[in-house]
């Protein structure tokens, strides 16, 4: 209750006096507020370097640098495979691309080879039909030919029998083979 008189005193007294001053009250009667967290804060201070506590926290935050490093060298790991996967693609399209290139190539090559093929092909088989058109042609002129000649020889074996009858006749034929038979 002492306290709270002095305080009034002290409060009458700042009122007369224009309220400018005024009294820090006292914590525990000793200090005031300020000065008494100035000493809380010097004796945690003088605490943390006692118990070695700059050691923990450097520790502590050795473990972290040391847990980054480990992810940052395990990023570049992964970066650096990332890398030569994406050079090992890059050069498997690349060969797949010339691969294709040299398909397509030899492909135009081959439909030219058959093309040409089939041109020489289809020549030989009209050069062979053709070939064989014309011996049909001669065979079919040398029967024309042979059965016009066997006509002919039949047309001349008859005309000649009809001449050879008038010519001669049962009289001839006999005074022929009497003189025949005279002249041996």
């Amino acid at each position: 209750m002492a306290d709270l008189a002095t305080l009034a005193v002290l409060a009458a007294g700042a009122a007369e006096h224009g309220g400018h001053e005024a009294a820090e009250p006292l914590m525990l009667g000793v200090a005031s507020a300020p000065q008494i967290v100035a000493a809380s804060m010097a004796v945690l201070i003088l605490v943390a370097i006692v118990l070695k506590v700059p050691s923990v926290i450097t520790k502590g935050l050795d473990g972290s640098i040391a847990e980054i490093r480990k992810q940052l060298d395990e990023a570049k790991a992964l970066r650096a495979e990332a890398d030569k996967l994406r050079a090992e693609y890059a050069a498997r399209i690349a060969g797949a691309e010339k691969e294709a290139a040299q398909l397509v190539e030899h492909a135009k090559h081959e439909a030219e080879a058959i093309i040409a093929k089939a041109e020489a092909d289809t020549t030989a088989v009209i050069a062979r039909r053709e070939k064989i058109a014309g011996d049909k042609i001669e065979a079919a002129e040398r029967a024309a030919v042979a059965e016009l000649q066997a006509k002919a020889a039949e047309a001349a074996a008859t005309a000649a029998r009809g001449l050879i009858a008038g010519r001669y006749g049962v009289d001839a034929d006999k005074a022929q083979v009497d003189a025949a038979i005279a002249g041996l």
